[in-house]
């Protein structure tokens, strides 16, 4: 038995797809009886007139692949969350989900959030600290020496008003920073969230396709040692 083998210069194979009714070549789609064999059911349950090897396109697979993961997520979740669609539509789009965060958030920051961001690192540094200390112990000389006519003597009224307005003051700068921290916390955690979703989906996937594609080799490799043993019993009985 000879098989036909295709000359450079010819065209590649088209199929129609059986969802969309576009032409598609045949690198592009793939036959719905080479699908595994849950999701080759749920396209199956929506679509109960197509035939046994239609050809579906790997832009409508990725549709329906969506689809059953959902139908999937929400059998073992309930509702899906907003994180959740966004992963199933990458998964259809075949989108990367990985962004730096970082730099998303850095580059929209405002005026009054990166003078906050700044505020707040020099206020929780040693150079604050320090510098501070230094300025309390120069006030409190001055004025104990009357270097200056002693703008504010003991017990240093001034300075108390001083530091309690640098204190009113810092406070709610730190919280602002805090916010904004807690902020890229959580697109942190959400950006892996979605990841990690994805990643376990992917996964999941590979090991269903993986097992089937090891049935189907169990079951040629059955077929092709019952020909083995038909053939052999037929050429011991022609021996006879």
């Amino acid at each position: 038995m000879t098989h036909r083998t295709r000359q450079p210069h010819e065209p590649p194979a088209q199929h129609t797809c059986a969802l969309t009714g576009q032409v598609v070549c045949a690198r592009d789609g793939v036959r719905l009886d080479m699908l595994r064999p849950a999701m080759a059911d749920h396209i199956r349950a929506l679509h109960p007139d197509i035939a046994p090897d239609a050809y579906i396109s790997r832009k409508a697979l990725g549709k329906e692949r969506a689809a059953y993961i959902a139908e999937t997520l929400r059998a073992e979740r309930g509702d899906l969350s907003r994180l959740d669609h966004e992963v199933i539509e990458s998964l259809a789009a075949n989108d990367i989900l990985t962004e730096n965060v970082e730099a998303e958030i850095e580059g929209a920051r405002s005026f009054g959030q990166r003078a906050a961001d700044v505020i707040a690192a020099f206020g929780g540094s040693w150079t604050f600290i320090i510098s501070f200390v230094v300025f309390i112990n120069l006030w409190m000389a001055v004025n104990v020496a009357g270097l200056m006519g002693a703008f504010d003597p003991y017990p240093f009224i001034l300075l108390n008003l001083v530091l309690s307005c640098v204190a009113a003051l810092q406070a709610p700068v730190i919280m602002m920073s805090q916010k904004r921290q807690e902020e890229k916390d959580r697109q942190r955690s959400e950006n892996d969230y979605r990841v990690n979703l994805k990643a376990e989906l992917e996964i999941r996937h590979l090991h269903e396709k993986i097992d089937h594609m090891l049935t189907r080799q169990w079951e040629r490799l059955a077929e092709i040692q019952a020909i083995q043993i038909e053939l052999m019993e037929d050429l011991a009985g022609r021996r006879r």
